[in-house]
This record gives structure tokens, C-alpha cells and sequence, in this order.
């Protein structure tokens, strides 16, 4: 996304230099490098990525219900050896689920682990199937892990994990996803009328260097996907496009 606007941005100070406007041109070519560098070098992915996050980097303590539910977000499968396995940044939210998990039995009478996911890779099974062996390797009871196994997106993450919720009654749920996503996590579930404590699992950074580094367009590509979602979020509510609205505390 940052790369294809760069070269949005040469293409016009070409076409401009060609249409002999040599001035804005020179703006536009000065532009494209000083954004060249502010990302590559950091800056801008740093900026990105802060507005995200900051608020999730602490990891809260809980006040654990009598009825729980810890609801891990899918991040996608992989296929490897004749298998499906978790993707690769999926493995910090399946421990960070786990950890709470085994947090809440410690304390609470009842504690649910949701993981939502649906096969959006077409690999042949569901996110929230796959999760499954590796949170019982990690002392989850399977009885406890409930599959929402339709969701495509972070959107029917929280339409689908909504119902479930409901239909367990929980009286306190605990959102684990990666810090870059939980905002737009949070305010989708909020939407459906879950009010959850987001906790994070990994936590991005961007790497301040002296040369461009090709990671540093990748997280400002991860980061700005973020802000698109929310942005979508809050036009399709202005034109009345998302579905009725569920009251918070529903669920």
C-alpha cells in the first residue's frame, strides 16, 4: 500500500514534468523521497503503529466473573507437510489466550475459550478448529474451547463470537488479539455489544535505522489497514450501512 502510493506519487511528478510544470513537479518528486525515507527509515511507521497500540501495551490485570470467556481471534493458517497449522502470528495470541485461560481457573468457577476464525485461507479447516490442538497442548481443558468456526473477518469475528457470548451468558470476556488489531477489535465487538477487556499478545515496533528497511513498510502496511478498517467503520454508520445496532452489555 505505502509502495504503490510512492509510485502514485513519481508517476504524477513525471507526468507533470512532462506537461513541462518542472516546479510542482520537483514538489512531487521531493515529496515522494522524503516519505521514502520517513517510512522506510521509521518515522512514519513508528507514528503508525504508537496510534494503534499505546493504549493496550500494559496488559491489564482482571477482574475475574463467575462466567468467562476469553475470546482469541484468529490470524490465519498455514499449510506444511500435509498439514494445517497456525499462522505465524497467530502463536502469540494462542498462548496469550492460554495464559488467561489458566489465570481465570485459578481464580473463577467458569471459564470459556472462544476462538473465532473461519477458513478465510480456503486451506480446508477453520482458524478456530486448528487453534484447538495446540490450546489443549497448552493445559486448555477442550471442553472449554468453544469453535466459532464462520467468521471470514474481524467484522463477523465479533458479529459470530457476539451469539456465542450470548448464548453463554458470560459475565465477563477477555478479547486477546495482536496489539495493531485491537482497536479495531474492540470497537467492532463494542458495536455487536460486547464489552470486553482487550489484552494484547505480540506488540510491533518499527525499526529506526539510518537506510530504508523494507519491515518498516511492511508494519506502515499492517498499521494503515488498521485505520482503513476503522475508517470504513464509522462511514458505513454515517450512511446507515452496519446492521442494527446491539445495545452494549447484551452480552
Amino acid at each position: 500500500m505505502t509502495v504503490l502510493l510512492l509510485i502514485v506519487l513519481v508517476l504524477l511528478a513525471a507526468g507533470l514534468a512532462w506537461r513541462q510544470w518542472r516546479r510542482a513537479s520537483r514538489m512531487l518528486y521531493g515529496l515522494s523521497l522524503v516519505l521514502f525515507l520517513a517510512l522506510g527509515c521509521g518515522p512514519i511507521a513508528a507514528w503508525l503503529l504508537d496510534g494503534l497500540q499505546s493504549d493496550y501495551q500494559a496488559k491489564p490485570p482482571i477482574a475475574w466473573g463467575q462466567r468467562n470467556a476469553i475470546v482469541l481471534l484468529g490470524a490465519g493458517t498455514e499449510q506444511a507437510a500435509g498439514r494445517i497449522e497456525p499462522g505465524i502470528f497467530s502463536y502469540a495470541r494462542i498462548v496469550e489466550a492460554a495464559r488467561r485461560y489458566h489465570d481465570c481457573r485459578k481464580a473463577a468457577a467458569q471459564c470459556k475459550l472462544i476462538a473465532s476464525g473461519g477458513d478465510a485461507a480456503y486451506h480446508g479447516d477453520a482458524e478456530a478448529n486448528v487453534y484447538r490442538d495446540p490450546l489443549v497442548a497448552l493445559g486448555v481443558d477442550a471442553a472449554d474451547v468453544l469453535p466459532e468456526p464462520g467468521s471470514m473477518n474481524t467484522w463477523q469475528n465479533a458479529q459470530f463470537t457476539s451469539a456465542v457470548l450470548r448464548r453463554y451468558d458470560a459475565d465477563r470476556v477477555v478479547l486477546v488479539s495482536s496489539g495493531i488489531h485491537l482497536k479495531r477489535s474492540a470497537l467492532y465487538f463494542a458495536y455487536f455489544g460486547v464489552a470486553a477487556t482487550p489484552v494484547r499478545a505480540d506488540y510491533l515496533h518499527a525499526r529506526r535505522s539510518v537506510v530504508p528497511l523494507s519491515y518498516n513498510f511492511a508494519v506502515a502496511d499492517f498499521a494503515l489497514h488498521e485505520y482503513l478498517g476503522i475508517v470504513r467503520y464509522h462511514v458505513y454508520n454515517l450512511l446507515g450501512w452496519n446492521p442494527a445496532r446491539t445495545q452494549p452489555g447484551q452480552a
